[in-house]
């Protein structure tokens, strides 16, 4: 009797451990390609590929360059698309977001397809403004007969034949959503879809990039039918009445004339219990909030929906009433660890000013204790700052928590000195200080600490890496000039609505920022009426498009900008006279009082960070116990290291990822380069020149055996030059 006891246990323990060990196998499974966008639906940029391993990553070598010629030769395209691979083809995106399909061992092009010829319709220049597409999603059905590709440009989100690249005309508008349908009300602004959704079963379920100012679109949550493209639910982040959230808000008609609350940066998603993790932007009007009392729900949030109903199952707020611009900046990574002796699924959200935070995935427990701190709540009249925000005890923050005195730069003395006079003209230097005329520190800046790059989590080691640019910005109030009531002539009408939707970027004064934002005076001697509508109407560089403001708002503000004379500005519309200024929505809100004096960086004369350094870094941190394991410059200039100064580390754009061969890989520099880390040092193991600053987040696939690394090489921020090539690495 003993003997059969015992042979049954071995049998059980044997069933045990094969079943342990195929649950182990399967997982594994899901991260031995990279078919999604971040390499897998939870957001793990992680890969189990081992051909590229410590021992042989100084072997590696360019295997292949792909370039679409479309690059921007002014040096303002950008390419932040991270590349997908299905059945030997690589999908991505150009810098004029052409979609093409490549054979992804040698880079030789399948098809490639542009949306400029399929879509002219009322469009003088279709890609006159760079739309950014971080990625794409691929779908096939259960047979494998029926494959498509959806990919965003601007407003749409195009349906594309797998084998073809052509657009599927039977889905949605003739081959493509219009995000700026099933919002719930007429907007004045634009919507454009950045990084790509996700896909659960047949639904894909997507977020849209709106304006940050006081026209911000309303931006729900929607999904949508694979097939047909037909909207499938809807959730709102500005909660309508009876909607759970809607008794948080003072403002009972916020729902009406508030947007924003969106999720530009990507979602994740866990396919085996349906729920799809969303985190959000902050409401329209970044940096005033008189309009907008209370905590904001569900705007700078982690919002866990059923995917397949739309349904709430939990939330938490990251930011209360932001005045900050502190969107949540991708998408969060999902893994499984060992906690109070069980495991547990958890959720890890990165944030901009340089926090991780860890919840239940099932039902949004905090992992760690997280505090409510209070904050400055000194705000500008008409101003109703949150009293608290939330502050993780673990993990350890990846980025510093304070610009000091003691921070500035001493790179020579005369610098310091320099930028000491300019630091101590910014009055608060308290995290969370409410905006004011006085100005306060965004440290980290307003791009992050983390950013849309996103993190990398070894699933196996529950060790995440996460890139961080440590540079100072400015925040600094202003009042917006009031209007003329006695003015009642076009060009007076023209300038009030320069004051509502303009200011904050072009200036008071029309001088604009820097390169980055053109100046507008004398803009009459550059272009025509005709030339400058055309930009309102389409965008240019960097500026997205209005067309959505009302056509007479337009022509007033034309009126303004151009110096077009009373009497032909007013002449009939038959002649091309700017005719009276439509009624907005009644719902519409006030102008703000106050604005921003524009998106100041913290910088010396030669254009280093205002603070010592790093300012550039990568980071390790242990998602079990919450600690920080190592941090390493990322980035270099070759000029300051020549001069004996360690290296500083430069701002990053993009993403890491990480493989099972013990390497994390990242480009996002100024410098033009890609690098590889051991994962258990940080030690720099290997690099390797670039054409042009990858600002994006790399992809690695395995073919035959051989595993490549592909990143695209999109430059065209923080001045550097623009590229229009995708490299491709292996042994």
């Amino acid at each position: 009797m003993r003997s059969a006891y015992l042979f049954l246990a071995v049998i059980l323990v044997s069933i045990i451990f094969n079943s342990c060990k195929q649950s182990v196998s399967k997982n594994e499974d899901n991260y031995n390609g990279w078919t999604t966008y971040a390499g897998a639906k939870d957001g793990s940029r992680y890969s189990t590929s081992e051909d590229i391993t410590l021992q042989n990553v100084a072997n590696l070598k360019q295997a292949w360059v792909y370039s679409s010629n479309d690059k921007d030769s002014s040096g303002r395209t950008q390419n932040q698309c991270n590349p997908i691979m299905v059945n030997g083809v690589l999908y991505g995106s150009t810098p004029k977001l052409k979609l093409f399909s490549l054979n992804a061992a040698t880079g030789k092009q399948n098809w490639l397809f542009d949306p400029a010829l399929v879509d002219t319709v009322g469009r003088n220049e279709p890609m006159a403004y760079y739309k950014v597409n971080r990625g794409v999603v691929y779908w096939q059905d259960a047979n494998g007969g029926n494959k498509r590709i959806f990919y965003n440009v601007g407003n749409k989100v195009y349906c594309i034949d797998v084998a073809e690249g052509k657009p599927i005309n039977n889905f949605g508008n003739g081959g493509y959503i219009d995000m700026t349908e099933n919002v719930g009300r007429k907007i004045y602004s634009f919507v454009s879809s950045t990084t790509p959704g996700v896909i659960y079963k047949n639904t894909l379920i997507m977020g849209v990039r709106v304006s940050e100012s006081e026209d911000a679109a309303p931006a729900p949550i929607r999904a949508y039918d694979v097939l047909t493209g037909k909207l499938r639910w809807s959730f709102n982040t500005i909660p309508h009445p009876g909607e759970r959230g809607y008794e948080t808000w003072e403002n009972k008609d916020a729902w009406k004339s508030l947007g924003g609350a969106n999720n530009w940066a990507g979602m994740s998603l866990d396919e085996a219990r349906g729920i799809v993790y969303i985190p959000t932007g902050a409401i329209g009007g970044d940096f005033y909030g008189g309009n907008r009392k209370g905590q904001n729900l569900y705007a700078n949030s982690l919002i866990a929906l059923d995917a397949a109903t739309g349904k709430y199952i939990w939330h938490f707020q990251f930011v209360h009433h932001d005045l900050w611009d502190r969107d949540l900046p991708a998408n969060p990574n999902l893994l499984t660890i060992k906690h109070n002796g069980k495991n547990v699924d958890v959720v890890a959200q990165i944030t901009k000013h340089g926090y991780i935070f860890m919840f239940n995935g099932v039902t949004g427990e905090p992992i760690f204790p997280i505090n409510e701190k209070d904050v400055p709540t000194n705000g500008l009249p008409g101003e109703k700052p949150w009293p608290t925000q939330p502050i993780p005890s673990l993990p350890e923050p990846f980025a510093r928590q304070k610009f000091a005195p003691e921070d500035v730069t001493d790179l020579t003395p005369a610098t310091h000195k320099d930028m000491m006079e300019k630091y101590l003209k910014v009055k608060n230097r308290v995290m969370f200080s409410p905006p004011s005329k006085e100005g306060g520190w965004i440290f980290p800046g307003f791009d992050g600490g983390g950013e849309w790059g996103g993190a990398a989590v070894d699933q196996q080691t529950k060790i995440m890496y996460i890139n961080c640019s440590e540079l100072p910005w400015i925040q600094m109030m202003i009042d917006v000039p009031k209007n003329n009531m006695n003015d009642k002539s076009l060009a007076g009408a023209g300038h009030a609505i320069y004051n509502q939707r303009c200011i904050a970027c072009h200036g008071v004064d029309l001088k604009g920022n820097g390169s980055t934002i053109p100046a507008l005076i004398n803009l009459e001697k550059k272009f025509t009426e005709q030339q400058t509508k055309n930009v309102i109407d389409n965008g240019r560089n960097m500026m997205p498009s209005f067309k959505a403001i009302p056509e007479g708002e337009k022509k007033a503000l034309l009126t303004f900008l151009l110096k077009i004379p009373e009497k032909e500005a007013a002449g009939p519309a038959s002649r091309g006279g700017i005719q009276p200024v439509e009624k907005i929505d009644k719902t519409a809100l006030p102008p703000a009082p106050y604005t921003m004096a524009g998106y100041t960086r913290f910088v010396d004369k030669d254009g280093y960070p205002g603070i010592k350094p790093p300012w550039g870094t990568l980071n390790a941190v242990d998602l079990t116990s919450g600690k920080l394991l190592w941090k390493v410059p990322l980035g270099e200039f070759a000029e300051l290291t020549k001069k004996g100064i360690p290296i500083t580390g430069t701002e990053n754009y993009g993403g890491p990822l990480v493989t099972k061969g013990g390497l994390v890989f990242i480009a996002a520099t100024k410098d033009e380069k890609i690098r590889a880390f051991n994962k258990k040092t940080g030690k720099m193991v290997w690099q390797a020149n670039l054409p042009a600053a990858g600002y994006a987040t790399p992809a690695t696939y395995e073919i035959n055996g051989k595993q490549y690394i592909v990143i695209a090489c999109g430059g065209g921020k923080l001045g550097s030059k623009s590229g229009d090539s995708y490299v491709a690495f292996s042994l």
